[in-house]
């Protein structure tokens, strides 16, 4: 018999420790060889990117968007914007039909344009209110939702969620950029879990950014690497 397995109870072949422990290297290779790739410098000059360092939700949005450039990248994950397109589209329904009704209020009389005013008036309401809901609930502080697959033997696919938050300034510490991380690795339409992680971690802005405003973006996306590749490695549960 192989040394890399032996038999389980019902006679069946079983992979031993050695063989399980060599897949999470793999694994953790694969992924190292992965963030590497999108960590080396680009052929492309980057463009500065500088904000007033007295705001905080500008230091925010410089980070959300810096964020996205990076794990946008091909050998990385493609973005989804669902969350975007939904809000997007609640929008424009709400702008239809404010025009719709003003057009159908000054083509028809007052009295008889009241019914199909008011009409318009509760849908236009219930489509901007059904919008902020769902910015505020569903979406939240999500900043970046992106997929990858893979085809090792089968096709494997990756989601990545991130959100982002402002942590506020103490008399210790300085105000801070704080990432929550989601990641699920599956296969069979999803139907089977390979892999899943969470992560937590925040930075303070002034890691990333100068006195004069100017961002260090090299710095943070290495930052950004370090916390997908080690959300990235973790097992499934």
């Amino acid at each position: 018999m192989s040394p890399r397995q032996r038999k389980t109870a019902n006679g069946g072949p079983s992979l031993s420790p050695s063989r399980s422990v060599e897949s999470d290297s793999d694994r953790a290779d694969e992924v190292r060889s992965v963030i590497a790739s999108a960590l080396q410098p680009s052929l492309e000059e980057r463009d500065v990117v500088k904000v007033n360092n007295a705001s905080v939700t500008e230091m925010k949005h410089a980070c959300d968007d810096a964020l996205k450039r990076f794990l946008s990248r091909p050998e990385l994950f493609k973005q989804i914007y669902t969350h975007t397109d939904i809000r997007l589209a609640l929008g424009w329904a709400s702008v239809f039909v404010a025009a719709g009704t003003a057009l159908y209020g000054y083509r028809v009389e007052f009295e008889k344009s009241k019914p199909g005013v008011w009409a318009g008036l509760i849908l236009y309401i219930l489509l901007t209110t059904i919008q902020t809901l769902y910015a505020y609930l569903i979406e939240g502080d999500i900043v970046f939702v992106g997929k990858r697959k893979t085809f090792a033997k089968r096709i494997v696919t990756e989601r990545i969620t991130l959100s982002s938050t402002s942590t506020p300034s103490t008399s210790k510490s300085p105000p801070a950029h704080a990432l929550s991380v989601s990641y699920v690795r599956s296969t069979s339409g999803g139907k089977s879990l390979l892999g899943r992680g969470r992560e937590k971690a925040e930075r303070g802005y002034n890691t990333f950014f100068d006195e004069n405003g100017v961002m260090d973006q090299e710095g943070f996306e290495r930052w950004v690497a370090e916390l997908v590749g080690r959300v990235m490695e973790e097992k499934g549960e």
